[in-house]
């Protein structure tokens, strides 16, 4: 990203569609993941299997319904520094019809504090170390160097947006990036998900099937191993999820052995990566759905 930095003006000014492919390209030779956003900071269905959000995905793009690309294609999830994806041809289309360009910041290595008014920049100046600052349309964005957990509303009007989240590109900004301070990472800190296992309102699916198990070890060892393929996920966590889920209903879902508890496990884990319940809930109902459940 700093490499950018002698190469773009350092005010931020809005990018014409011509713009924008030749800058997602310049990201992306600096290391900085990026996707193309529709108006109102929508991203695209970046493949032709998911275009216009055929794939049955949330209306907003931001995670991916039951589809089977071969790789991830809704939001912070799409963003590459791959040239050859950012210039096929229906990406190429996109960032004609963009508005903006986004970046995945966890994926670059960096945190963005997305300050929305005056009075959170005013808080971030008396209490956050100094780094480097880009101008948006309510506020700024301090960005840091190192990833962590994103988080919504951590004081009034701060964001946090790292992993698993995408932030605009509005130009390089000023000022020379720092170290994340251990502060942010602390406004992102919350109640451990295993700690209120009662939030996870989802159950199981009954069946009347014939059960496959000869033993509960078998069931064991398949949570088991679903809940590791979620901690182990590190990239694409919302289709890990979603697959993992998949895969899970479809050897244990009909017979009535997969209980409440058995389900609170795997969206335990899946809290722990960075999903939110209501985005386990989706996840879920879209596998059932998937399977005719």
């Amino acid at each position: 990203m700093t490499q950018l930095t002698a190469n773009r003006r350092e005010r931020h000014r809005p990018l014409l569609p011509a713009e924008h492919l030749r800058t997602a390209l310049d990201l992306a030779d600096a290391g900085v993941p990026v996707l193309p956003l529709r108006a109102g900071k929508v991203p695209f269905g970046n493949c032709r299997t998911c275009a216009g959000n055929a794939c049955g995905g949330r209306p907003d793009m931001k995670t991916p319904g039951p589809c089977a690309c071969p790789a991830p294609c809704h939001g912070w999830a799409a963003a590459t520094t791959d040239p050859a994806v950012i210039n096929s041809g229906i990406w190429r289309r996109a960032w004609a019809q963009a508005s903006a360009i986004a970046y995945h910041p966890g994926g670059a290595g960096l945190t963005v504090v997305d300050l929305d008014d005056a009075d959170a920049i005013t808080w971030a100046r008396e209490t956050l170390p100094a780094t480097r600052t880009v101008p948006t349309t309510r506020g700024e964005h301090w960005i840091y160097q190192g990833a962590m957990p994103s988080a919504n509303a951590v004081r009034p009007s701060v964001d946090i947006k790292s992993s698993m989240q995408y932030a605009r590109w509005l130009g390089p900004g000023t000022g020379t990036i720092t170290a994340l301070p251990e502060i942010v990472r602390t406004l992102a800190v919350k109640e451990p998900a295993t700690a209120r296992p009662v939030a996870i309102a989802v159950p199981a699916p009954g069946g009347s099937g014939q059960c496959p198990h000869r033993t509960p070890t078998y069931l064991e060892r398949g949570l088991a191993m679903a809940e590791q393929r979620i901690t182990q996920a590190r990239e694409a966590v919302h289709a890990t999820v979603y697959r993992t889920f998949l895969a899970v209903l479809s050897v244990h879902g009909r017979c009535g052995c997969l209980t409440d508890a058995h389900v609170a496990r795997l969206f335990i884990a899946a809290q722990a990566k960075g999903e939110s319940a209501r985005h386990c809930t989706e996840a879920w109902n879209n596998a059932r759905t998937a399977l005719g459940m």
